[in-house]
């Protein structure tokens, strides 16, 4: 059962899971680096630069400068599109499934921790005063 969250609960979602894939081993992505890897590997292929470009609203170069990095860190390829030889092709690679499949196992923990204790069957503080530290 998808439990709905509000607004408030997607940003820190998005703020903790892109906290943690920075302090991970490995790479940083840009926004546009991280859009045209999700894009690549969530949405109905096969993926070309022109497409990418036009169904993120960037420029075509923009495309091929988070190809370039991308495929750099081997989680996308190109590859020539056999029947239209002026195409490039936008291929997926394992180390790429690899960083999905974290990526999607990082963004569900940060989910459940913005649901807080409720959605995990937890009492509820019922106090609104901001909680202090006790000294120990």
């Amino acid at each position: 059962m998808a439990v709905k969250m509000s607004a408030d609960e997607l940003v820190e979602t998005l703020r903790d899971t892109i906290v943690a894939m920075v302090r991970r081993d490995g790479p940083d992505l840009s926004a546009r680096q991280l859009g045209v890897f999700l894009t690549t590997y969530l949405a109905e292929g096969p993926h070309t630069v022109r497409g990418l470009a036009a169904g993120l609203n960037v420029s075509k170069p923009a495309i091929t400068r988070a190809l370039d990095r991308l495929g750099e860190l081997d989680l996308t390829r190109r590859k020539t599109d056999p029947q239209d030889r002026r195409s490039v092709l936008v291929q997926r690679t394992p180390k790429g499934s690899a960083l999905l499949r974290e990526l999607s196992s990082i963004m569900g923990e940060a989910a459940r921790d913005a649901q807080g204790p409720v959605a995990t069957g937890e009492v509820a503080n019922t106090d609104s005063r901001p909680r202090q530290a006790v000294a120990g």
